[in-house]
C-alpha cells in the first residue's frame, strides 16, 4: 500500500434525511444513488480531510485532479469539527468552470462506503466525476459534494469571519483549526496551490 498523505453526473436529487437526533443524515440517499457491484473496485476522489485522514482500506492511491470545481470552506460541520449549536466550517466543491481541484484518489472496494457514508453523512452526497491523474491517465470515479441546497450549507462569508469561526469551533473529531491546518499542509505536499485554503490558513495563524 502506497503512502497517501470536470464534469459531474448528477443522479436523482432527494430530500435531506434527518436522523433520530434531528441531525442531517445522507446515508440513505447515498445508498440509493449508485448501483455498485460488490466485486468491482471504484475510484474515490478526496479533496478535504480524505487527503490526510485515511481511516479506511484502499487498494491504490494516486494524486489526481478534477476540472470545473473549486474547493471552498462553505459547508457547516455539526458532527465532526463543530456542534449543532456552533458549527465549524469544512470544505465542499463549488462549480467554477476555469478551476481545477487537486486531491487524492483512492481505489476502494464498495464495502468501504459503509464507513465513508457515515463519515460524510452531514450533507454530502456521492456524485460521479472524471478523474485526471498526473501521468495523463483518466478514470471515472465518485466524489462527495455538499451542494448548496443541503441543510448544513453555510455559503460564503468574508475571510476574517470564516477564519474566526474556524478558530473558535471544535467538535467530536477535534478543533476546526486543525482541519484547516492539516489540509493546507497536505495540499503543499501534493504541490497544489489553493489560494482560498492558504488565505484562511494565513488569517488563522496571523489574525
Amino acid at each position: 500500500m502506497s503512502e497517501c498523505t470536470g464534469s459531474i453526473t448528477r443522479p436523482r436529487e432527494g430530500a435531506d434525511d434527518i436522523d433520530q437526533a434531528g441531525h442531517l443524515d445522507t446515508r440513505g440517499e447515498n445508498r440509493r444513488r449508485h448501483a455498485l457491484q460488490p466485486d468491482t473496485p471504484v475510484w474515490l476522489f478526496g479533496y478535504g480531510s480524505l487527503i490526510y485522514k485515511v481511516d479506511f482500506p484502499y487498494l491504490e492511491c494516486r494524486p489526481a485532479r478534477i476540472h470545473g470545481w473549486a474547493r471552498r470552506f462553505w459547508q457547516g460541520s455539526h458532527d465532526h469539527r463543530g456542534t449543532p449549536d456552533k458549527p465549524g466550517r469544512v470544505v465542499t466543491l463549488i462549480e467554477s468552470p476555469q478551476a481545477e481541484c487537486v486531491g487524492m484518489a483512492y481505489r476502494i472496494t464498495p464495502d468501504v462506503f459503509d464507513h465513508l457514508d457515515v463519515r460524510e453523512k452531514n450533507g454530502y452526497l456521492r456524485f460521479t466525476t472524471a478523474l485526471h491523474f498526473n501521468d495523463g491517465d483518466q478514470a471515472d470515479g465518485l466524489v462527495y459534494i455538499a451542494t448548496a441546497d443541503n441543510a448544513a450549507f453555510l455559503g460564503p462569508a468574508p475571510y476574517p469571519a470564516m477564519a474566526r469561526q474556524i478558530a473558535d469551533s471544535r467538535g467530536p473529531s477535534g478543533h476546526n483549526r486543525d482541519y484547516l491546518l492539516q489540509l493546507a499542509e497536505a495540499l503543499r505536499k501534493l504541490g497544489a496551490h489553493d489560494e482560498h485554503v492558504f488565505t484562511l490558513e494565513q488569517m488563522l495563524l496571523d489574525p
